[in-house]
C-alpha cells in the first residue's frame, strides 16, 4: 500500500472506512454478516487500484473473517440485552459451525479466484432471494434438527459462511426461520455463530494463504492487516446500533432493498472475477 500514490491510498482508506461502517450496521440490523458488504468493497478496491492479483478475492474473504469475531461478540451482546438469544441452540450448534468454518477455509485455500467467486456469487444471490421473496413466517419444519442432522447442517452453515467471508447470521438465520423460529430470535442467535466461524476460518485463511502469490501488500496469509484493523474497529463499534434498530424498525422494505443490493453485488463479483 505504501507504494501507491497518495491519492489512491486515500481512496482505499475511504473505501475501508465506508465498508466498515456499512458492514457493522448490516451485521447488527439484518444478522447476515458484514461480509456481504466488506468482501465486495475490498475486492473491488484491490482490483481498481491494481494491488495484489490472483489472490485478491481470497484476501477480501479472509480479511472479512478476521473482523467477524469482534463484530459478532458485540452484536450478540446487544441482542442478549433484548433477551432474544436462544442460548441452548447457540451452545449446541456452535461447535459444528466452527468445524464447518475450518473446512470451508481449507476448501477456499485451494480454490481458484474464479471458483471462489462463483461460490460467493451464487450463495449471496440465494441469500438475497431469501430476504426479498420468502415471507418471514414461511417454514419447512416445526423445529431445528437434532443429532447427526444438526451436525451436518451446522457444518454446512460454517463451511459456506467461511467461503463467503460472512458470519453465521445469513445461513444460520435462514435455517432457524425455516424451522419455525421467530425472525428476531433467529437473527439474534445466529449472530453468535460468527464467533466460531470467524475464529476458525480466519485461522485457516491465515495458514492456507501463507505463501500464496498475488496478495496485496501488508497481507499475512489471506488476511490484509491494515484493512482488518480499520474495518474491525469500525464494524465492532457500529454493530450494536444495527442490533438496536433491528428491534425498532419494520424491516420489510429494508429487507427488499438490501436483497436487491446483494443480488446485484453477487452478479458483479462473478463478472469481475471471470
Amino acid at each position: 500500500m505504501t507504494a501507491l500514490p497518495l491519492s489512491e491510498i486515500l481512496i482505499l482508506l475511504a473505501a475501508l472506512v465506508a465498508a466498515g461502517l456499512a458492514g457493522g450496521l448490516v451485521a447488527g440490523l439484518f444478522g447476515v454478516g458484514g461480509g456481504t458488504v466488506i468482501v465486495p468493497v475490498l475486492f473491488y478496491a484491490f482490483e481498481v487500484l491494481g494491488v495484489g492479483g490472483e489472490s485478491n478475492l481470497h484476501v477480501a474473504v479472509g480479511t472479512s473473517l478476521a473482523t467477524i469475531v469482534a463484530t459478532s461478540l458485540r452484536s450478540l451482546k446487544a441482542h442478549r440485552s433484548h433477551g432474544a438469544v436462544d442460548e441452548a441452540v447457540l451452545k449446541s450448534w456452535t461447535p459444528w459451525v466452527g468445524i464447518g468454518g475450518l473446512i470451508g477455509a481449507a476448501i477456499a485455500g485451494v480454490a481458484s479466484m474464479e471458483g471462489l467467486a462463483i461460490v460467493y456469487g451464487v450463495c449471496l444471490a440465494l441469500i438475497g432471494l431469501q430476504l426479498g421473496l420468502l415471507p418471514e413466517r414461511f417454514t419447512l419444519a416445526k423445529d431445528l434438527p437434532t443429532g447427526w442432522m444438526r451436525r451436518v447442517v451446522g457444518s454446512v452453515i460454517g463451511g459456506l459462511s467461511a467461503m463467503m467471508g460472512i458470519g453465521g447470521g445469513s445461513f444460520g438465520g435462514l435455517v432457524m426461520t425455516l424451522c419455525g423460529r421467530p425472525i428476531h430470535q433467529a437473527v439474534a442467535t445466529a449472530s453468535g455463530f460468527g464467533v466460531a466461524i470467524g475464529g476458525a476460518a480466519a485461522l485457516g485463511f491465515l495458514v492456507f494463504g501463507w505463501d500464496a502469490a498475488g496478495r496485496p501488500p501488508f497481507s499475512i496469509g489471506y488476511i490484509n492487516i491494515p484493512a482488518a484493523i480499520i474495518m474491525g474497529v469500525l464494524t465492532t463499534a457500529v454493530a450494536p446500533w444495527g442490533a438496536k434498530l433491528a428491534h425498532r424498525l419494520d424491516k420489510r422494505v429494508l429487507r427488499r432493498v438490501f436483497a436487491l443490493y446483494m443480488i446485484g453485488t453477487a452478479l458483479s463479483v462473478v463478472v469481475k472475477a471471470l
